[in-house]
Order: structure tokens, then C-alpha cells, then sequence
């Protein structure tokens, strides 16, 4: 398996795996209005074989009361259902936590499972009295300091683009 970012000849093979991975096009097309908005973002993709079979998508948020802090948004993040616990998943969110603490990003927030994301460092934003523009619970709305320190006396709510529209 070989993990990289995207280029312009994947963009028609993420979209399958997204639509494969999550029943629906809603995801993919999350990925391709962020991908068309002029912002950082960080997309990668897992290849097996020369085939895609996994997807990962790190985008700006912002932390209304800290505009300053330079956060990212994990997700989606998508394998293929046959290619699922394989290890792809997690190699995908651990060389997107590298490229973000390259750029020097402060942290990452992902909504996603609660059991999953702990492994990579999250743990629930409500620690830092972050919280979601959503409703969402607690526990799944997950945040990673990327820079030891920098979340100290943070707080406020994290806004998406609004091309998640409700995620």
C-alpha cells in the first residue's frame, strides 16, 4: 500500500470510494466543493495494486474565539468496504497528521468514532471546552493537538465550511 496526495487523474476514483464507502454521493460531494475553494487542503490517497481504495480529506476550521489558532478538519476519510481493516484507514490519518503538523498547523478536530480516532492522539474536544457548531455528542466530536500547548486556555466553537452544510 502506498499512501500520496491526490492529483487531478484521481479525482473520478475518490469519488467512488467515497460514494463506496459511505452509501451515498453526500461525501463526495463535501470533497469536490472543498476541492474547488481556494483554501489549504490536505487530500490523500491509498493505493493498492495502482488502484485507489482509500480517501482522506483535511480542511480549514475556525475556532471562533481563537481565529488566530491555525486548525484543520479531518474528514471524510473513506476505504473501499472489501479493503476496511486492513490498516489503510489509520496510515491515511497518520501521514495527514504529519503533513498538518508540517504546514504547523496547532490541532486537528474530527467528528467522527469514538473508539477509532483516540488511537491518533484525540480526545474530546469538551476538554478544552470546544464544541462543535453542530449538535453532535460529546464523545464523538474528538480534537488533536498537533503543537504541545497550543489549545492552553483555548475555547469556543469550531465552524466548518459551509460546504458541509449541517454535516
Amino acid at each position: 500500500m502506498r499512501v500520496r496526495p491526490e492529483s487531478y487523474a484521481d479525482y473520478a476514483a475518490i469519488r467512488t470510494v467515497n460514494e463506496a464507502a459511505f452509501g451515498t454521493s453526500v461525501e463526495a460531494d463535501i470533497v469536490d466543493v472543498l476541492r474547488g475553494k481556494a483554501q489549504t487542503l490536505i487530500s490523500l490517497v491509498a493505493e493498492v495494486d495502482g488502484a485507489i481504495v482509500g480517501h482522506i480529506l483535511f480542511s480549514r476550521v475556525s475556532l471562533t474565539e481563537h481565529p488566530h489558532l491555525d486548525i484543520m478538519g479531518l474528514g471524510p476519510m473513506a476505504v473501499v468496504p472489501e479493503q476496511q481493516c486492513q490498516g489503510i484507514g489509520s496510515a491515511l490519518v497518520r501521514e495527514g497528521l504529519k503533513r498538518c503538523r508540517e504546514l504547523g498547523c496547532h490541532a486537528v478536530i474530527v467528528l467522527g468514532h469514538a473508539d477509532y480516532y483516540p488511537r491518533f492522539g484525540f480526545v474530546p474536544a469538551a476538554r478544552y471546552a470546544i464544541r462543535s457548531e453542530y449538535d453532535v455528542p460529546e464523545d464523538v466530536f474528538m480534537i488533536a493537538e498537533l503543537e504541545a500547548g497550543a489549545l492552553r486556555g483555548a475555547s469556543g466553537v469550531i465552524c466548518y465550511d459551509e460546504a458541509f452544510g449541517g454535516a
